[in-house]
């Protein structure tokens, strides 16, 4: 890799990351290759996840070039679909078919600006992948309810916890979307009290309290006494004194709060922040609750997306299977 030395108003870390990144390949094809190739993660994309993903995609791909001595202007469609090829044979179909999606959208970006004359993704094909049923783990209710209540409330922290978790569970949220929220997006909007949530792509979206949310939220609230910092975040982490600050809570601080609170509830560590958004779906749909109104409330753009997460037909196989008695 390559530093990229970039004048323009004022740094930032993302710019910095994205700099430092900078693989060989693209910082030997000139300036302007560097550049687009920066703008691309900075500018282009903004969702963090997805850039994350996307410079990881970018940098193995171009690693696997430089091994070869290939300059940019030298990469085919040939070299493309060899590499997919390889990647195919050690990596999952999702993560192929992401990697691939990274170099063709990298691709069509440096195509506009004419560093490229075309793209050599453009025509290559990826794995074929269906998914009718998602991977994550699911609770059932009554391992939902024995994780919330085995959380001590005596303290802040697991006030906190449970309240976060809360939200997750009964409004079908992400945690990104949770972590983002601020106090004021927790609001009364008639004689309800609702969820301001944070999703992708910088959309609200808003979701009535479920009443126990609305319990968790209230009793972490009338703790630690923020309410007046209206834009200041919702949940908060602690320092290394165990006191409540003013920054934000980070996603992976909430999977490592996750795995520690199931472990000490005895329930599986294999579950994870997006095990709560299935299981809040699963039972919404267990006493009766529609795919349709489930996927509004979950903010899917389709109801297929929102069917993966539907485990109801795990409980049918198992009673079924048990049928074979010897």
């Amino acid at each position: 890799m390559a530093e990229l030395s970039l004048t323009i108003g004022r740094d930032s870390s993302l710019i910095d990351r994205a700099s430092r990144s900078l693989p060989t390949v693209v910082a030997e094809a000139g300036p302007d290759a560097q550049r687009r190739f920066v703008e691309f993660f900075v500018a282009h994309l903004r969702n963090l996840n997805t850039r994350m993903a996307y410079l990881r995609a970018a940098q193995r791909f171009f690693c696997w070039c430089e091994q070869r001595q290939l300059a940019l202007a030298e990469i085919s469609s040939l070299h493309i679909s060899l590499y997919i090829e390889e990647l195919t044979s050690f990596a999952a179909a999702p993560t192929v078919k992401q990697n691939l999606a990274a170099l063709r959208m990298l691709g069509d970006w440096l195509v506009v600006g004419q560093v490229l004359k075309t793209n050599p993704a453009s025509s290559v094909r990826g794995p074929r992948y269906s998914v009718k049923k998602g991977k994550t783990p699911v609770l059932s209710a009554d391992e939902a309810r024995e994780l919330l209540e085995s959380i001590d409330v005596s303290t802040v922290a697991g006030l906190r916890d449970r309240a976060l978790i809360g939200v997750m569970i009964y409004s079908f949220a992400r945690v990104g979307a949770v972590v983002a929220m601020n106090t004021e997006d927790y609001f009364a909007q008639g004689r309800r009290m609702w969820f301001r949530l944070h999703e992708k792509g910088g959309k609200l979206h808003d979701v009535p309290a479920h009443h126990k949310a609305e319990e968790y939220v209230d009793a972490y609230l009338d703790r630690v006494l923020i309410e007046a910092d209206r834009h200041g975040p919702l949940f908060r982490s602690f320092d290394r004194q165990r006191k409540l600050t003013n920054r934000r809570i980070q996603r992976l601080d909430v999977l490592a709060m996750v795995k520690r609170r199931a472990r000490q509830a005895g329930l599986p560590t294999r579950i994870g922040c997006h095990t709560f958004r299935a299981t809040g779906i699963t039972t919404y749909l267990k006493n009766g609750g529609t795919l349709e109104h489930a996927q509004r409330i979950a903010n899917h753009e389709s109801a297929r997306t929102t069917g993966l997460y539907d485990r109801r037909s795990d409980d049918v196989s198992l009673d079924e299977i048990e049928r074979i008695i010897l």
